[in-house]
């Protein structure tokens, strides 16, 4: 097993020279290693990659489907050194059959009762981080682990800018912030130390947890679930619910919208928004379009408008 991490350790250092992250694949395959050693063997099978992705119960086909990838991945690597050490699972074992989630839009009456639930935390620091950062991703469009993987370092609030570093497909970006945005993040950084259980801050970032540490993902994600019920937001389907994601869903959909009602040129603007959000290419932002109802109806408004025959025209 000493050698199989060593060789994933190699692996990961590998494919993050090329550009990519890999946190969560990192994890996985990390327990995948485990279950492997668990069962006394430090050879990849299939049978034994089939089995590991089956001990997630009832997930989705898209998560086991990204399980299989994340074995069959390394098992390659492993392969082109020594085949005797990994069998390379074929394609189509685990079918995707994924379907991207309906947006979650937010109302703003959704927004400020979420942010009131965040009022209920145990406490004040944890109040008061909460509450700042979804204002932030309000506003910003920011992916959630953007906003995490924030340090004060990259808040510039003489230029009134939140700088995005390395961020998916390494690509960073400059987010300009409106004046009350950013007074609200001086304002918080400005409580942070005051606030109870006042901890020591052991981290650079900007958004920090009751024990003074950087935000975790799964922490965050667990409190987003028990503030959404707290404040009484409910799956509007089965594939649209409630999700962190969706504020950045949600301003980039009140963009279009205001660019469609405003008659402006809005294929000319798409760039304008992708460079915001940080698309690396713009198909990405024009799934917008077709997203959300309320841009499909204000789309076919304007396609009413402009075929409708001037008067006296016959056709």
């Amino acid at each position: 097993m000493t050698e199989l991490r060593s060789a994933m350790a190699d692996y990961f250092a590998l494919r993050r020279a090329l550009g990519f992250k890999l946190d969560r694949d990192e994890k996985l395959l990390a327990q995948f290693l485990d279950y492997l050693q668990a069962r006394n063997t430090s050879r990849i099978t299939v049978d034994h990659a089939v089995a590991w992705v089956n001990t997630a119960r009832q997930a989705s086909p898209g998560w086991l489907a990204f399980r299989m990838a994340v074995v069959r991945g390394f098992a390659t690597y492993l392969h082109s050194i020594d085949p005797a050490i990994a069998e390379i699972p074929p394609p189509g074992l685990f079918p995707k059959r994924r379907q991207r989630a309906v947006p979650y839009l937010y109302s703003e009456a959704e927004i400020a009762a979420l942010i009131n639930a965040a009022a209920g935390l145990r406490y004040p620091l944890g109040v008061d981080t909460y509450q700042t950062l979804i204002g932030l991703l309000v506003v910003s469009g920011l992916r959630i682990g953007e906003a995490i993987r924030l340090d004060v370092g990259d808040l510039d609030l003489d230029r009134g800018v939140l700088v995005v570093r390395e961020s998916k497909f390494g690509k960073s970006r400059l987010i300009p912030l409106h004046a009350t945005t950013a007074c609200a993040l001086a304002d918080y950084l400005h409580r942070r130390p005051l606030l109870p259980p006042r901890p020591p801050a052991r981290t650079s970032a900007l958004f920090i947890s009751t024990a003074g540490t950087r935000l975790r993902y799964e922490n965050v994600s667990v409190t987003f679930i028990k503030l959404t019920r707290r404040a009484g937001l409910r799956p509007r389907t089965g594939r649209c619910r409630p999700r962190l994601h969706d504020f950045r869903h949600s301003l980039a959909v009140r963009t279009l919208l205001q660019w469609c009602r405003d008659g402006g040129d809005v294929q000319a603007r798409l760039p304008l928004l992708s460079a915001w959000l940080g698309h690396v290419d713009p198909k990405n932002t024009y799934w917008y379009l077709t997203a959300a109802p309320e841009l499909l109806a204000e789309a076919a408004r304007r396609l009413e408008w402009t075929v409708q025959p001037a008067a006296g025209d016959p056709s």
